[in-house]
């Protein structure tokens, strides 16, 4: 029997669902959560995830803000890229900047937060002027801006030689296998991989049930983009006050990528480390990433002080 699912997991209905479509015509499912008349924080995913990820920390903050989470190209209910060229961190930042354009108005901001994959979209589009003038501050939660393969904990430590860790990284990263329905197994595989060791049981079906929802070939080639991924220049033009967390038990993006990109930040607002919490942060301690964000959101948006800790 599989572990039932925890209720804050469970997403919620959006007040507002948007097609947005980005610069080479590819649109984007988005939804608005939470209240539209109080300050705007978007949401934005990581690799093989969708807007159900973040429905932990949404209800932690849907009594506070208006948030506005987006599929990723590929991912839930946005459409796949027509072709591999479609499959790029430029388009990540196209993305972005499509949806920022589209919830905020000229002359507003709000706060991006972006877990992994999308971590590495706001500090892709680190450069982009559309972005940054509606930007107040960022989040970026378990993510990494370079060098991904090199320290991916994946493999086991024996591992020593480090031609052939990258090498197993790089397959486990490009697999085109299905993964089919959630079993034991790979619930016990993802739990490995991306969350840490104590992550709760539900916890990890919810997770699993995201994950395996994404189709194999969007998968296999947004592994390729990440496999060769580098947006330190976004990171170095990212003007806006960023903080950043990572779990300490990160095997996908471990402790020392999130050290590097506070380094590389023009304005670094702090990083949280999160004691036993895996690559899953928003789903495994959301309370405290939805605090990250509220605390950002106060010192750079404007936002009132702590109004309801859940919807």
């Amino acid at each position: 029997m599989s572990p039932a699912i925890p209720a804050d997991c469970v997403p919620p209905t959006p007040v507002e669902e948007l097609r947005i479509t980005s610069a080479d015509g590819t649109a984007l499912h988005a939804e608005v959560h939470g209240d539209p008349a109080a300050p705007t924080v978007l949401l934005a995913h990581g690799w093989t995830c969708s807007i159900a990820f973040w429905a932990p920390v949404i209800r932690q903050l849907a009594g506070e803000f208006r948030l506005v989470a987006y599929d990723q190209r590929g991912h839930g209910r946005s459409d796949a890229p027509s072709g591999r060229a479609g499959y790029s961190t430029r388009a990540l930042a196209d993305d972005l900047e499509a949806v920022l354009t589209r919830v905020v108005p000229a002359g507003g901001r709000a706060l991006l937060a972006g877990h992994s994959m999308g971590g590495m979209t706001v500090m892709a589009a680190g450069d982009r002027a559309g972005v940054a003038s509606r930007t107040a501050a960022a989040l970026l939660v378990s993510t990494g801006a370079a060098d991904l393969v090199a320290e991916l904990r994946v493999a086991p430590d024996a591992l020593r030689s480090p031609g052939l860790r990258r090498f197993l990284h790089q397959r486990i990263l490009k697999s085109r296998l299905p993964l089919g329905p959630v079993t034991g197994v790979s619930r016990a595989v993802l739990r490995y991989a991306t969350m840490g060791p104590s992550a709760p049981a539900g916890r990890v079906e919810a997770t699993a049930r995201i994950v395996h929802a994404c189709p194999t070939p969007v998968r296999a080639h947004w592994a390729g983009v990440l496999g060769e991924l580098d947006v330190r220049d976004g990171l170095a033009a990212l003007a806006a006050p960023t903080a950043v967390i990572v779990g300490t038990d990160d095997r996908l993006t471990p402790p020392v990528l999130a050290h590097r990109i506070v380094a590389g930040l023009r304005d670094p607002q702090g990083l949280l480390l999160l004691p036993g919490a895996g690559h899953m942060a928003p789903v495994e301690r959301p309370a405290e990433v939805a605090a990250e964000i509220r605390r950002l959101a106060v010192a750079h948006l404007g936002a009132p002080a702590e109004r309801s800790t859940a919807a």
